[in-house]
């Protein structure tokens, strides 16, 4: 009888590609329905058909459905299309660089913030709002990311002290670092006037509001460069899955493509949490969906974690600027409320399929 083999192995990545095309379409869907939900919702009241003819006029396409009303037009490029190209910006660069964390860890508990950047932002942002430091009239998103870049590169340089980066080794200084960039968090408060500590505690609960088209020439570009990285790494991280040692025999430079990835990860996040404040989960949440829908290859996970992360900060967005008439609550806030739930959700669920936790 002849081995069945080939053609299940055939079956199986035909199926395999068809549930990436599937869940890359819903995540598609999501995110287009959630930037035309978006456009179409806020105080001013406008309509589908001028948010498409106000786009299809920029683009030099003379359309009658093009809004007459020129506060419209100005409601949605200098209001609402930056602040959703923004949310998309930022979603995209923290799953991107929650997809490489969980890689280089080998864990998909794994986060950005693991390596300190998050709470180096948080200081350098504080630093920034308390003495009042200015750099091309962006003083606290350049501090924030010069913080989160810094205690990034600091958290691995402490690791590599001893000649060779371990992951627990990263891992353990990670949380030094984290521990210390909270203390001097701490006693920059200490410092701060009254306005000065209300600044930095809604800076670190995150905010979309106010974003500019300035500053999403500053986050797209470092997103572009650092997810085209990724997909070029992509194989070199499936290698790694197998392990350190079996990646090494195979040819792949594991401390070089460590030192890389967590270059990658500090640019991707600083940038992110720069202009958008500490947002907490994204990272975390959607990258592990889309390991769990599609598998471990990460070409696949980078591409479908930015289209996921994108939706998922979309709607977010959404929800902080219409679940209280006439209030911006902070995004950062909304997102741990709902994704700390949300994951203890699909670990429990995970632990009830396989026996154990993760």
């Amino acid at each position: 009888m002849a081995s069945p083999g080939p053609v299940s192995d055939t079956r199986t990545a035909s199926a395999s590609r068809f549930s990436a095309i599937g869940v890359v379409a819903v995540a598609l869907v999501l995110l287009l329905g959630g930037v035309l939900v978006s456009s179409v919702s806020g105080q001013l009241e406008i309509t589908a058909d001028q948010v498409v003819g106000s786009i299809l006029d920029r683009w030099g396409l003379t359309t009658s459905l093009a809004p007459q009303d020129e506060v419209i037009d100005a409601t949605l490029w200098v209001v609402r299309f930056p602040r959703i190209i923004m949310a998309m910006a930022v979603g995209a660069a923290l799953a991107v660089g929650g997809a490489l964390m969980q890689a280089i860890f080998g864990n998909p508990l794994a986060e950005p913030g693991v390596v300190g950047v998050s709470s180096g932002a948080a200081l350098g942002a504080s630093i920034a709002i308390v003495f009042g430091i200015q750099f091309a009239g962006s003083g606290v998103a350049a501090m924030a990311f010069i913080g989160g870049l810094l205690a990034t590169l600091l958290v691995y340089a402490v690791a590599r002290a001893g000649g060779r980066t371990e992951v627990v080794t990263l891992l353990l200084t990670g949380i030094a670092i984290n521990a210390f960039a909270q203390a001097g968090l701490a006693f920059v408060l200490f410092l701060a006037d009254t306005a000065s500590r209300e600044q930095i505690v809604f800076w670190q609960l995150g905010s979309l509001a106010g974003s500019v088209w300035s500053e999403i020439v500053v986050v797209v570009p470092l997103l572009i460069v650092g997810t085209g990285v990724a997909w070029v790494l992509a194989r070199q991280l499936d290698v790694l899955s197998l392990g350190e040692r079996n990646a090494r025999q195979l040819g792949v430079d594991v401390e070089g493509l460590r030192i890389i990835v967590i270059v990658l990860v500090a640019l991707l996040t600083a940038a992110a949490v720069a202009f958008a404040g500490i947002i907490a989960f994204v990272g975390l949440i959607v990258p592990h969906i889309v390991r769990m829908a599609l598998g471990p290859a990460h070409r696949s996970l980078i591409v479908v974690s930015v289209v996921g992360g994108a939706a998922l900060m979309v709607w977010a967005d959404l929800l902080t600027r219409t679940l209280v008439e006439g209030s911006d609550l902070p995004i950062g806030m909304l997102t741990a409320l709902v994704g700390g739930p949300f994951f203890f959700a699909l670990l429990f669920q995970q632990r009830k399929s396989s026996g154990g936790w993760l």
